[in-house]
């Protein structure tokens, strides 16, 4: 049972999902990204002490509902997590326009969002700055890839069904350990690929671990997603998540 307990005028929220999770107070927030101003949600756990970090990046879709639900169940599991929003105000409905969007984001202006996003989440009270990862889905999952080959201090990075790097030079630069899910039966990453990646990083000494959901498709884990949603590979994922999480961050 969803509670809110408390609005003010800045919209801050404190919400319990249930009797036995964590509270969390979220927020929509606003941070500087170079001349720009861009804007954020972000949850953390209403509890003391100082929590891990989360960068939450969006799908091809845009910084939807879904997205922001999966920011508030990682503060319901102890991580401050703030979702970037890359398109800057933009979400699609439609699969044409979530291509457009995706394909116009530059890379450059994406990896100094998300720069932006973990360095205003570091100054945030109650956030451990030296325990701060990544998480995204889709072109996020992308984008998360992205951020762990260019950010020195990030300490986790999670990628679900996203393109992979082959160049070398790519793979050598990944410093944070490396959490990669697939399905399958994702077209648009086979088999081979993630074989491939999975050797490269292992032959670069780095520290990576790859599911591969057999009957999965591409975006398996939405349920926004109704042909290609499975519900038990969506959750294992999940829990999966978490224990690399936990393992890195806490």
């Amino acid at each position: 049972m969803r509670r809110i307990t408390a609005l003010t005028a800045g919209c801050l929220l404190t919400v319990a999902t249930n009797i036995f999770a964590i509270t969390v107070k979220v927020q929509e927030v606003t941070f500087a990204s170079g001349s720009e101003t861009i804007s954020g949600y972000l949850a953390v756990p209403d509890s003391p002490g100082e929590h891990p970090g989360m960068v939450v990046i969006h799908e091809d879709w845009g910084l939807t509902d879904w997205v922001k639900a999966q920011t508030r169940r990682l503060a319901e599991n102890g991580y401050a997590a703030i979702a970037v929003d890359l398109y800057h105000g933009n979400v699609a409905y439609d699969p044409e326009y979530a291509y457009e969007l995706m394909v116009s984001t530059p890379p450059e202006r994406a990896l100094r969002d998300m720069e932006a996003a973990l360095h205003f989440l570091a100054t945030q009270p109650g956030v451990n700055k030296d325990k701060i990862g990544s998480i995204g889905w889709s072109a996020g999952g992308k984008w998360s890839l992205l951020l762990a080959e260019n950010d020195l201090f990030l300490a986790a990075c999670v990628m679900n069904y996203a393109p992979l790097p082959s160049d070398s030079a790519e793979i050598q630069n990944i410093r944070a350990p490396v959490l990669a899910i697939f399905g399958s039966e994702d077209h648009s990453t086979p088999p081979g690929d993630v074989e491939a990646f999975g050797n490269a990083m292992e032959s670069a000494h780095k520290s990576v671990e790859i599911k591969v959901y057999p009957g999965a498709s591409h975006a398996f884990e939405n349920p926004d997603n109704k042909l290609g949603y499975r519900e038990g590979a969506a959750e294992d994922a999940w829990q999966r998540t978490l224990t690399f999480l936990d393992e890195h961050l806490k």
